[in-house]
């Protein structure tokens, strides 16, 4: 068979570059077989639609982002060894430093934009292992609703680079009120809500006809567009599938 014009768009996702080999995360397995027993012992937790998320396989997980606890939220009900874009500053401290290394998250620089983060994920990808992403890039710090911020396109152009990847939406609800922005205060009485849903793959949405709505010939033509073109076209993709993400994550309950 030869290449579609979708997997030719893999190389247009602004994504290039040698990743290093991720490290081994022996602790991490350990702690996931007694953490969310623990965790779940502790706290109100909910869960939705879990059952959606393959037990194996590359994977992409999307989620709203509320609080520091969200990530540990979506480990505890995927029961899989997920890895995060976490932000350098978690690398600043001695024990969070710790907690980020032995778990094999991916350090992230966002005022340089985060490229050679989005590199090292798609490793992650490759070696057939869960990416968690909150497109946001950051915590809502917002004080009502709607809390929710405009996505980041990383998260489509990761998934354009892998086209057969599902991409499922995580909402997250009310980890805010458990842990308020600022406070070293745990609520723990506090009901938490993980809703997940259909995965979709960037093959399945650029042919959409509510997706990306483009045929082959479609896509062709953006491959043998000039480049400022071409950009602008794939830039313009990126945002649509990220809208479109966040608006799966609204449906689902995501404040």
């Amino acid at each position: 068979m030869g290449t579609s014009a979708v997997d030719s768009l893999r190389v247009l996702s602004g994504i290039q570059g040698d990743a290093k080999p991720l490290p081994s995360t022996p602790i991490y397995s350990l702690l996931l077989k007694i953490g969310p027993v623990i965790f779940r012992s502790i706290f109100r937790i909910k869960t939705i639609g879990m059952e959606r998320i393959p037990k194996k396989g590359p994977v992409i997980i999307a989620g709203n982002h509320l609080a520091h606890v969200d990530p540990i939220l979506m480990i505890v009900g995927s029961r899989r060894t997920v890895r995060f874009l976490s932000k350098k500053e978690h690398y600043d401290y001695a024990f969070t430093r710790f907690v980020m290394n032995i778990t094999g998250q991916i350090e992230t620089d966002r005022e340089a934009g985060g490229k050679d983060a989005l590199i090292q994920a798609t490793e992650v990808l490759r070696t057939g292992q869960a990416m968690g992403i909150f497109p946001e890039g950051t915590r809502s710090r917002k004080t009502e609703p709607p809390f929710m911020q405009k996505g980041k396109t990383g998260v489509a152009r990761l998934a354009a680079t892998f086209p057969d990847v599902p991409i499922h939406p995580v909402a997250i609800l009310d980890t805010h009120k458990m842990l308020k922005p600022g406070s070293k205060m745990f609520r723990i009485t506090t009901p938490l809500t993980m809703s997940v849903g259909n995965g979709v793959t960037w093959r399945e949405w650029i042919h959409h006809p509510k997706g990306g709505a483009l045929s082959e010939s479609d896509l062709q033509e953006i491959v043998d567009s000039e480049q400022d073109k071409r950009d602008q076209k794939m830039s313009a993709l990126f945002r649509r599938f990220t809208d479109q993400l966040m608006g799966s994550l609204s449906a689902l309950g995501a404040p």
